[in-house]
């Protein structure tokens, strides 16, 4: 920094401590630890005890400066001497095993990870000996630091908490940009959009226009209440149209959807009814003005002409002004019961009933307005006709939940019989009822499971609002209608899946690679046999050595008892009644056509992918052949209608897929683990050149690498996963990587790999939507999000 960086750093610096320090011009741990915002105590005693150089047991103004001047412009070897003395708790000039082993459990608690004691224990021996480059027992200052230059991306950016906090602001000023609105990308992959909305725009102008120029002789007023009711007549006919949802699934199927934004209806089914709401607003008041004018010079009053039948105005018995305030206070109120403040703060059911009153909109409208029946009757007709097939496709073929299983973080899965005639694609969306839940009400999610699995219909519902809450609730406490199957015939069932599951698991031991359809029962008696946490279900290759297995591995039937209670706490069979309505199609139906395919899913955003990606297994399998006879396999070129891809290095037409799931927290992981897991073990063998799938995870509440909390813990996780070929968090093949990713590095990597036309697929929360669009428009991918 420069000498006038300076004096703002420390002009900064001091306003903040000030702030914190109050009267006494002093730090007292409690005031550092909520200043750090440190979980774990651990960290905030060693980093206050450090920085507290006279051992007052407080800090002042100038030791907080002289500490935080050498973790902001120190060099590294500076850094690099703190962060031992943080390790170095004993203060002995080294760092024992029990020593780091504190440290690293700690890190554990501040990242929110929870692993196993034992696990702990090869975390701190994998860093200890990787460290311990002399083996004598302790690790140096010099030790520590050779350790820490073999990782170059911690010493690029060695830093704490308090750093970043009391670091001041930019002194730069941004540079002017220009607006991503104005920019060619943006032009370029939101052509269809903005054209379409340029057209919308121009019929609405065309409208308004003839329509009061039909009208010149009744004044400007009158004039303006003309051209708003003709817009009015389009828009609240055309706001239906964009939400025939068989019609769109349809049309998706065919070259149209090249022409039209049709993944994009949502949104523009919002734009109409903001412009519906302006159409509205600006009818009544040229209306009220008019009213104002004609009362002037007739006998009826304004409160007349708006709120009585008596000046005969419509064309049903006078009855237009009446039916106008009627339709302006229910458009206000579906408008704003449609706000996101109200959608996303866990009042969806305010949301879906004011929404209904669509039905009373056009009724009012067909009254109000002598034209507007000429505008509704076929596409209304069209409504209809949608309306009856839904309920006779939900009423077709007597649905049933058959399975439930919660799983961490409130989420249900609802396993459903699927019907004999229900075809749909990966990625769509259904919507359900239960009239246990909820007579009449119906909620829309992603089909979970892949369309090849012909027996039944996978859903994962995460808690978020009331009907989900209930949902979760209602499976939880154990419902009367909640059925046991008999025990006998589980058991039976179980000793024969856990027979055929040991088979697999031997031929993998002994260096012969499973059946890839019976690949599922080897990693189904994994999970069973380490049940106890995410990171011991998988966090064992299938490879070790036999004498490592664990009694169920060796052939010995695990206890009828536990099963009974893993089947009885979370996962339960029962016969619930329900109905579905759909499928409904979305914009990750492209995928199968991307040359490149980029999915990012945060949190319960997996959904459709884990659907795509069952899919693609399902096709891998398919393809694939294996000699009896020796180890050698290939796959066939089955013609597949869906996937009419480029021909990728592999040996049949599979498009590249990048996978990136983001989660808060560890348990989120077990959501899909075990697919997850499969689609690790199908590509096991594959050369890297000739994989289609790359899995990337990260976990928010992980502290990264170039945070001192948490170096020690991310560089033993990263050897151990070295030493394993497993990652200690969720057990799969693919390091869990910490923090958020960086998505100018995450893209900017993908298009260096220039493996063909990129398509991005993101379903979670709206504002990370916009972070990875703005980065898309910026790299010249298409963008496509999940929304219904």
């Amino acid at each position: 920094m420069s000498a006038d960086e300076d004096a703002r750093w420390l002009e900064w610096v001091t306003k903040q401590f000030e702030s914190i320090a109050g009267d006494d011009k002093e730090i007292d741990l409690s005031e550092f630890k909520a200043a750090l915002k440190v979980k774990e105590s651990f960290f905030a005693e060693r980093f206050f005890a450090l920085f507290d150089s006279d051992g007052s047991g407080s800090i002042s103004l100038d030791e907080l400066l002289r500490a935080l001047d050498l973790l902001i412009h120190g060099s590294d070897t500076d850094k690099l001497k703190f962060l031992f003395q943080v390790y170095d708790v004993d203060g002995s000039g080294s760092i024992d095993p029990d020593e780091l082993r504190t440290v690293l459990k700690s890190c554990l608690r501040e990242s929110a990870i929870s692993l196993p004691e034992e696990k702990l224990d090869d975390l701190t021996l994998a860093l200890f000996e990787s460290a311990d480059k002399d083996k004598s027992g302790s690790i140096t200052f010099e030790e520590l630091k050779a350790e820490l230059e073999t990782f170059p991306e911690v010493m690029e950016n060695l830093t704490i908490s308090a750093a970043n906090w009391l670091k001041p602001p930019d002194l730069e000023q941004k540079k002017r940009q220009t607006p991503r609105y104005l920019t060619r990308s943006y032009w370029h992959n939101n052509s269809r959009k903005l054209l379409f909305l340029c057209g919308y725009a121009c019929l609405n102008m065309l409208l308004f226009v003839v329509a009061m120029l039909r009208h010149r002789l009744g004044g400007g007023w009158f004039m303006v209440a003309k051209g708003c009711g003709q817009c009015l007549n389009f828009n609240c006919t055309f706001i239906m149209v964009l939400m025939l949802r068989r019609c769109l699934t349809w049309l998706r199927a065919t070259w149209v959807v090249r022409v039209l934004p049709l993944d994009q209806n949502i949104l523009l089914h919002q734009t109409v009814g903001y412009a519906v709401l302006a159409f509205t607003l600006g009818h009544t008041a040229a209306h009220v003005c008019n009213f104002v004018r004609l009362s002037e010079s007739s006998k009826f009053t304004v409160w007349e002409f708006l709120l009585t039948t008596r000046p005969g105005i419509g064309w049903v018995k006078g009855t237009a002004s009446l039916t106008g305030v009627v339709l302006q206070l229910l458009i206000c109120l579906m408008v704003f019961c449609s706000s996101t403040f109200v959608r996303r703060s866990g009042h969806f059911e305010v949301f879906y009933w004011s929404h209904l009153a669509y039905v009373w909109v056009w009724a009012l409208l067909i009254v109000h307005c002598a034209n507007f029946w000429k505008w509704f009757v076929i596409p209304g007709l069209v409504f209809v006709l949608e309306k009856i097939v839904g309920v006779a496709v939900s009423r077709m073929g007597g649905l049933y939940i058959v399975e439930v299983d919660l799983l961490p973080s409130k989420v249900t899965h609802l396993v459903i019989k699927r019907p004999q005639f229900f075809h749909f694609k990966p990625g769509d969306y259904v919507y359900i009822n239960i009239p246990a839940i909820a007579k009449y009400e119906w909620h829309p999610f992603t089909i979970s499971s892949a369309p090849e699995q012909p027996d039944t219909l996978w859903l994962h519902i995460r808690s978020m609002g009331q009907w989900t809450n209930r949902l979760y609730e209602y499976f939880r406490q154990g419902k009367s209608d909640m059925v046991q199957p008999r025990r006998l015939s589980i058991s039976l069932r179980r000793r024969r899946q856990l027979t055929r599951a040991q088979d697999d698991l031997f031929r993998a031991t002994n260096g012969d690679k499973p059946v890839a359809s019976n690949t599922d029962n080897a990693i189904e008696l994994m999970m069973y046999r380490h049940n106890s946490s995410l990171s011991e279900v998988t966090s064992r290759p299938v490879e070790a050595s036999s004498e490592k297995l664990g009694p169920a591995e060796r052939g010995e039937a695990p206890p009828l008892t536990e099963f009974s209670a893993k089947f009885g706490e979370n996962h339960r069979f029962c016969n619930i009644k329900c109905y579905v309505d759909g499928p409904f199609g979305t914009p990750t139906r492209q995928i199968f056509a991307s040359e490149h395919a980029v999915l990012i899913g945060a949190g319960i955003g997996i959904t459709p992918f884990a659907s795509i990606l069952q899919s693609i297994m399902y096709r891998y399998r398919r393809r694939k052949q294996n000699c009896p006879s020796c180890h050698y396999s290939w796959c066939e070129n089955v013609k597949d209608d869906d996937m009419k891809l480029r021909k990728a290095r592999t040996c049949f037409y599979m498009s590249l897929v990048d996978f990136i799931w983001i989660n808060r927290d560890q348990r989120s992981f077990e959501w899909f683990v075990s697919l997850l897991t499969k689609l690790e073990m199908d590509q096991a063998d594959e050369e890297p050149e000739g994989r289609f799938l790359e899995m990337h995870m990260y976990m928010t509440s992980a502290l990264g690498k170039n945070d001192m909390k948490a170096i020690g813990l991310q560089m033993a996780l990263d050897l151990l996963a070295k030493k394993e070929k497993r990652d200690s968090i969720t057990g799969l093949r693919t390091r869990t990587q910490p923090g958020r990713p960086e998505w100018g590095k995450v893209f900017q990597k993908v298009s260096k790999e220039n493996k063909g036309k990129v398509h991005v697929f993101y379903c979670g929360a709206p504002a990370l939507a916009k972070v990875i669009k703005a980065q898309c428009e910026h790299f010249g991918f298409n963008f496509y999000k999940e929304n219904f």
